[in-house]
């Protein structure tokens, strides 16, 4: 599975590079041993996770929902909400020993076969 990094450092200003998943989960591996000092444990980073889903489902609200922001200044950037999400979602994964790539891969092929017809056959989502 292929990721695009922007990366301002290595190849330029505003560079892409193509980057796996694998890539990703070493990178973060690599930021936490270096700059990060450790990881948090398991049910501190769980709890993380919560609360940057969290802040993902506040700026959905906002920008998709009836919600308004209090303050229109507030940052509005999906994106970077997103990836905390997902930074967080590797860290678990690897503290608990999880190839991304290879579940994602197997998760991908499950709900393929399950769902095959199923979603076709749904009369709701015909337009």
């Amino acid at each position: 599975m292929m990721m695009t990094i922007e990366s301002g450092e290595s190849s330029g200003e505003g560079a892409t590079d193509d980057f796996t998943l694998r890539q990703y989960q070493d990178t973060v591996d690599e930021w936490i041993r270096t700059i990060g000092v450790r990881y948090y444990s398991e049910l501190t980073n769980t709890a993380v996770l919560m609360e940057e889903v969290g802040e993902v489902a506040r700026l959905m609200a906002r920008l998709y929902g009836e919600q308004s922001f209090k303050d229109p200044e507030e940052g509005h950037d999906l994106g970077d909400e997103f990836a905390d999400v997902l930074f967080v979602l590797v860290c678990l994964a690897n503290q608990t020993g999880v190839d991304l790539t290879a579940a994602v891969r197997r998760n991908l092929q499950k709900k393929t076969l399950r769902d095959r017809e199923r979603h076709r056959n749904n009369e709701k989502l015909r337009d």
